[in-house]
């Protein structure tokens, strides 16, 4: 789940005790699951079968309602909605797993004691609420909080190509048509990846096996509702705080948000210090970034923040002093100078003149693909050795046949045959939305049918390797690895000598569709497997996932309209490359698209060379790891992830305060371990979703003309001009 932009939606693993990195960077730590004290009884359990039937446990007789469904979806919209603000900020998101079955349990537990199982109310709200039905509401949330990467990344930069309307607003119903191919495909073809890794590969899934754990111990009859109740409140604390602080720093950023430290210093006589400010090294107190370093651990944060101070601390100044990058004046009464210049008016300064923010960007994107690849080819000889283990039978037609020796004692799927998805369901499914997906490319996106079957099959082929990285390290790197649909696709662009908006539109969209329904069927094989731990029906997990789906379509769409209404810079950012939103997965998105339809690639050679070197150090690095280093060690290596995203990232204080965030979790850890267990999560979670819905909230603000640039104050804001 997610993930910074460029990887997926990253898992979040609550029940650990040591450091577990889980983010957008692409953090390739292997995760360990451990479980909190009143959790002890199944720490011993194998996470690769279902945990043992409990005699205590209630009988389920209707594990998919109403109630569940309708929590599920709130709740992954409150999920969705946060990662939308995250991803746009930097780039991280955050999975609501987690989120949805801790705060459902929240809602639904006491609403079903207290209204009566008799009555149209009593069967839509009432009756006993057992952890299958909690299974469903996180099932509903993980689909409803899903899709979201689609609107940090491709789908934003599309608009800053020129290659859409002026407005989304005015592109509603292409926005709708493109979000439901991603969406729908990568729900219905995860169905048959559910038989082999979950079934015959047995991966582990790290976050989704956290979850069911998680579940399974608040349904305790003896210790669930104590421990319940104490992270329902710290969850539900820590939200309304954060969320009530964001929106007030719309109205005085400068003062309780933002400290410009530089700025301040500069006022006060010492001139030269401006540089600090001019560099973006100040200080954001951003409650979202100091949860994500709580949940990302030491390795991925440090990394991140290690990666600021050599981009914009050493190499940035490096290039404007030594004039292989320039920057813009930002201010006429004062020395402000802006470094984040991504887009320019002669097309010829993006070689000769390019800001240090453009320069960094291709090391950036370089290191990150080639450390994901790398790390992929290393792993891929476990992979190749598990799929011929697990005796896949690769003849298709028997995948839909019903098996005449059939035999329950024989079969390794231990949930029973008539709670399974229907095969007519999914294939008749997974037939009708590549027929629509390739009528809605073609019309509305002048992709002919091949170019539309290709970016499918990437697709495909993708979430094969989201699904086996999610389930074994807990990472989905489909956003990272994703890049690959547009390398192929700048490729068939040349081929059919496109001209350059028709082939980056080609290329943009193919990369919507192979990115979001391989993120999409790798968060819902993860959300399976929490149902098959805690034996719920997959079917039902299927049709709550489909409900969830069907919300984060139309969610995701009116969010994206929205802020990029309130903050028009997201899609169309001034030269100076200033916005309150960095969007860096968008540059990302945006600048791979030109470089490989472009007759000349539009990068300084000295960028270049740089690329080169470090992609080549961080693919070293990655070998070295694997062969020579124990595992032991490996939290000691840099996350070459994470220090490509700092590169371009140019929000320094995002990386500053995730360090502050991870460095607090680790002494937080080592002195209170029961606390850390029992409370860490909820409020790492409470903040990052108080910050996201605050930030929603600011942005409707805006557009009703109410919000904090009218009526806050610039105090503390560089140049006195208001700077939230």
């Amino acid at each position: 789940m997610s993930s910074n932009a460029y990887e997926p939606e990253s898992g979040l693993t609550e029940l650990r005790h040591r450091e577990s990195v889980t983010s957008s960077n692409d953090e390739k730590n292997v995760k360990n699951v451990q479980v909190s004290h009143e959790e002890c009884e199944l720490e011993t359990h194998d996470i690769t079968k279902p945990f043992p039937i409990d005699p205590d446990e209630i009988v389920e007789t209707h594990q998919l309602t109403i109630r569940a469904v309708f929590v599920g979806c709130c709740l992954g919209a409150v999920v969705g909605a946060s990662n939308i603000y995250l991803g746009l900020k930097t780039g991280f998101t955050f999975g609501p797993q987690l989120f949805g079955a801790i705060f459902g349990f929240a809602i639904i537990k006491p609403l079903s004691k207290a209204l009566p199982e008799s009555g149209i109310i009593g069967r839509l709200f009432g009756g006993p609420f057992g952890p299958k039905e909690n299974c469903t509401v996180q099932s509903a949330a993980t689909a409803a909080g899903g899709i979201g990467i689609l609107f940090v990344s491709a789908v934003p930069a599309m608009y800053r190509l020129n290659l859409l309307s002026d407005l989304p607003k005015t592109d509603t119903g292409k926005l709708i048509a493109l979000t439901v191919c991603a969406g729908f495909y990568g729900v219905f073809f995860v169905i048959p990846l559910r038989k082999y890794y979950i079934v015959k590969q047995k991966l582990t899934f790290p976050t989704p096996a956290a979850t069911a754990i998680t579940i399974r111990a608040l349904h305790n009859s003896r210790t669930g509702a104590v421990a319940a109740r104490k992270k329902s409140l710290a969850l539900l604390y820590s939200f309304v705080a954060v969320f009530v602080y964001k929106v007030m720093t719309g109205y005085a950023p400068g003062l309780i948000f933002d400290w410009h430290i530089g700025w301040t210093l500069y006022r006060l006589g010492f001139t030269s210090i401006i540089a600090l400010e001019n560099y973006g090294w100040w200080i954001e107190f951003t409650p979202a970034f100091f949860g994500a370093g709580m949940l990302s651990g030491l390795n991925a944060s440090w990394s991140f923040l290690g990666g600021s101070v050599l981009a914009w601390g050493i190499i940035a100044p490096s290039l404007v002093k030594n004039g292989l990058a320039f920057g813009s004046p930002a201010s006429e009464e004062y020395p402000l100078v802006s470094y984040n210049g991504l887009s320019f008016s002669d097309p010829d300064k993006y070689t000769s003149a390019p800001s240090p923010r453009y320069w960094l960007l291709w090391p950036g994107v370089l290191m990150m693909l080639l450390y994901s690849f790398a790390d992929l080819g290393i792993n891929s000889g476990d992979m190749i050795s598990r799929i011929r283990k697990a005796g896949i039978n690769w003849d298709v037609r028997t995948w839909f046949r019903e098996d005449p020796d059939y035999n329950a004692e024989d079969d390794e799927d231990l949930s029973p045959r008539e709670d399974r998805v229907p095969t007519l369901w999914w294939v008749l499914g997974l037939i009708a939305s590549i027929i629509m997906s390739c009528a809605i490319l073609a019309t509305m996106f002048s992709m002919n049918v091949g170019e539309a079957i290709l970016s499918l099959v990437l697709g495909f082929a993708f979430s094969f390797i989201g699904v086996q990285s999610a389930g074994t390290t807990d990472v989905n790197p489909i956003s990272t690895v994703a890049k690959a649909s547009q390398l192929i696709f700048g490729g068939v662009s040349k081929g059919a000598n496109l001209a350059s908006n028709p082939a980056q539109t080609v290329n943009l969209t193919a990369g919507v569709i192979a990115a979001g329904s391989a993120a999409q069927s790798t968060d819902m094989c993860g959300d399976l497997k929490t149902g098959y731990l805690l034996r719920a029906k997959p079917r039902n997990q299927f049709i709550a996932q489909l409900c969830g789906a069907v919300v984060a379509i139309f969610l995701n769409v009116g969010l994206f309209i929205l802020f990029t209404t309130a903050t028009p810079c997201i899609l169309h950012p001034p030269e100076s490359g200033e916005c309150t939103y960095g969007a860096p997965s968008v540059s990302a998105w945006a600048a791979v698209a030109v470089a490989v339809t472009a007759p000349k690639l539009p990068i300084p050679k000295s960028s270049g060379y740089t690329a080169i070197a470090l992609g080549v150090f961080a693919v070293v690095s990655v070998v070295v790891k694997h062969f020579w280093i124990p595992k032991k060690y490996w939290h000691w290596v840099p996350n070459w992830n994470a220090v490509g995203l700092a590169f371009v990232t140019p929000q320094v204080y995002y990386s500053i305060a995730m360090g502050a965030g991870s460095l607090f979790n680790y002494f937080w850890a080592r002195r209170n371990p029961h606390g850390f267990d029992m409370y860490m999560f909820a409020v790492a979670a409470g903040m990052l979703a108080g910050e996201g819905l605050g930030g929603v909230l600011q942005a409707l603000l805006a557009v009703a003309k109410v919000d904090g640039g009218i009526y806050g104050t610039a105090i503390g804001c560089p140049g006195m001009e208001f700077c939230g």
